[in-house]
C-alpha cells in the first residue's frame, strides 16, 4: 500500500523522468550560449573554419576581442552609447509607467477606459510600419541622429506594455492597505512612494527588465535613425563587423561582440529573476 508521502513524491521513474526532461531543456537553451562563448575564444584563423568542434582546439585566445575593440572607433564608444540609451529608456519607462499605472488603477477621470484602450491598441501596430513617420517627426524636432531621439523612440515603444503591467500590479494591491494609510494621514504622493511602491516592486523590476532587454538589443530603429558612426550602439556596430573589409565576415569578432552583448542581459536576469517571475504572474492575472 502506498503511503501519503510516497503519493505526494511520486514514483522514482516519474522523478527521474521529470528531472531528465528539465536537464535536456536546460542543455538545449544553454548550448547556443556556451557555443558562442567558446567560439569567441578561438583564434581568428580557427574561427573561420567549420564550427566543429565548438571548443578551441588550438588553445584559448583573446585575439577576437582585440579585433572587436580595434574596429572603427573601438568598443568603448558604442558600449557607452548603448549604456546611455538603455539606462535612460529604463529610467523614463519606469517613471512614466508607474505614475500612469497608478492613475489608471486608483483614480477616476473622464474617458479613463477609452484612453487605456487607446494606449493598449498601439501594441498591435508593427513598429516597422511607422519608422518613416518617426523619422520625419524626429527630423522636424531636430532630434534625428541623436541619442536623445533614440531614447524617445524606445520609451514610446515600451510604454504601452509597461503601463498595462503597472496598472495590473496596482490593481492586485488590496484597497484596504491604501485606506489604512490614508487614515494615518498619508497623501497621494507619500502613499505611492512609501506604501504602494514596495508592494508592486516585482512589477517594476519586470518592466525595467523588459525595457532594458528591448533597448539593449534593438537594432532596426538605431540603424535607420543613426547615421553618425560615433552615435552607433552595439547592435549597429555588430552589422558593421559582419560586413567587414571587402565584404568578408570576421566570425571571431562577431562571436566576441555577441558575447559582450550577452553578458549584461544574463547577469541582470539571473540577479532579478525572482522578482521578474513574481511580477509577470502578478501583472498577468488581472
Amino acid at each position: 500500500m502506498k503511503t501519503a508521502g510516497a503519493t505526494e513524491r511520486g514514483s522514482p521513474v516519474s522523478f527521474l523522468g521529470t528531472h531528465a526532461i528539465g536537464v535536456f531543456i536546460a542543455v538545449v537553451f544553454a548550448a547556443p550560449i556556451v557555443w558562442t562563448v567558446l567560439s569567441s575564444l578561438k583564434s581568428p584563423m580557427e574561427a573561420r573554419q567549420p564550427p566543429l568542434p565548438p571548443w578551441p582546439s588550438s588553445g584559448l585566445s583573446l585575439e577576437n576581442y582585440a579585433a572587436l575593440n580595434g574596429f572603427g572607433n573601438g568598443l568603448a564608444q558604442p558600449a557607452l552609447n548603448s549604456i546611455y540609451v538603455t539606462g535612460m529608456t529604463v529610467l523614463l519607462s519606469v517613471l512614466i509607467s508607474v505614475f500612469a499605472g497608478y492613475g489608471f488603477s486608483r483614480f477616476r477621470f473622464p474617458f479613463k477606459n477609452l484612453l487605456f484602450m487607446m494606449i493598449l491598441s498601439t501594441i498591435m501596430i508593427p513598429f516597422q510600419s511607422i519608422l518613416t513617420p518617426i523619422f520625419l517627426i524626429l527630423t522636424k524636432l531636430g532630434l534625428h541622429n541623436t541619442l536623445t531621439g533614440l531614447v524617445g523612440v524606445y520609451v514610446t515603444l515600451q510604454l504601452p506594455f509597461s503601463i498595462f503591467m503597472m496598472r495590473n500590479a496596482f490593481d492586485a494591491v488590496p484597497r484596504e492597505i491604501e485606506e489604512a494609510a490614508r487614515m494615518d494621514g498619508a497623501n497621494d504622493v507619500s502613499l505611492l512612494i512609501r506604501v504602494m511602491l514596495p508592494l508592486v516592486w516585482p512589477g517594476i523590476v519586470t518592466i525595467a527588465l523588459f525595457a532594458f532587454l528591448g533597448a539593449w538589443n534593438e537594432f532596426l530603429a538605431a540603424l535607420v535613425l543613426m547615421t553618425d558612426q560615433s552615435k552607433f550602439t552595439l547592435p549597429v556596430m555588430m552589422t558593421a563587423l559582419q560586413s567587414g573589409r571587402f565584404g568578408a565576415i570576421d566570425w571571431g569578432a562577431v562571436q566576441a561582440g555577441v558575447t559582450v552583448m550577452m553578458i549584461p542581459c544574463l547577469l541582470l536576469f539571473l540577479l532579478l529573476q525572482r522578482y521578474y517571475i513574481r511580477g509577470l504572474t502578478a501583472g498577468a492575472v488581472k
